[in-house]
């Protein structure tokens, strides 16, 4: 992924408002933020834990998604659970459940679509091998080289993005 400016960022979300993205605080680490291991830029705002954001590349320009975590719920007998964009396997912790508002009229009525991924969005990183799940309690054996594994994440990715940006 090529590196993006704070203004870049913030001038690409399609489902918050332009004061929103504003306000929103960029990871504190953005100063490393290491681009080119990434296929997409995602992290959980430092202010605000419940909130958490995805900009990701295209021909166009980024396209920035506001996520945030519905309200706390108990995760019950749930020992693991997987990342539906990346596949990573992880301990419940490690994968949350994120809001998207849908762009434009729909999402302004409070319509939404959600997913599962790494609780720490650093789905390209576990990828790559960068980051490993701290309590992996999910195995499988794969064959896929890892450009197969991204192309997949990406799938999945733009397929979440889509219910997002609707038609």
């Amino acid at each position: 992924m090529e590196p993006l400016t704070d203004k870049q960022i913030r001038s690409s979300f399609v489902n918050c408002s332009k004061g929103e993205a504003s306000r929103l605080r960029l990871p504190l680490d953005f100063a490393d933020v290491p681009w080119h291991d990434l296929d997409f830029f995602g992290w959980n705002d430092p202010g605000a834990p419940l909130r958490a954001y995805l900009v990701v590349p295209r021909d166009s320009g980024p396209l920035g998604i506001a996520l945030r975590v519905p309200s706390a719920g108990g995760t019950g007998a749930i020992k693991s659970s997987l990342c539906a964009i990346c596949l990573t396997g992880h301990a419940a912790s490690g994968v949350a459940l994120l809001v998207a508002p849908l762009a434009g009229a729909k999402g302004r009525e409070g319509n939404t679509v959600g997913t599962y991924l790494c609780a720490d969005l650093a789905c390209s990183l576990y990828l790559r091998g960068k980051r490993v799940p701290k309590l992996r309690t999910i195995r499988y054996e794969e064959t896929l080289t890892v450009d197969e594994k991204v192309a997949r994440a990406l799938g999945n990715l733009d397929a979440f993005v889509a219910k997002v940006t609707g038609p």
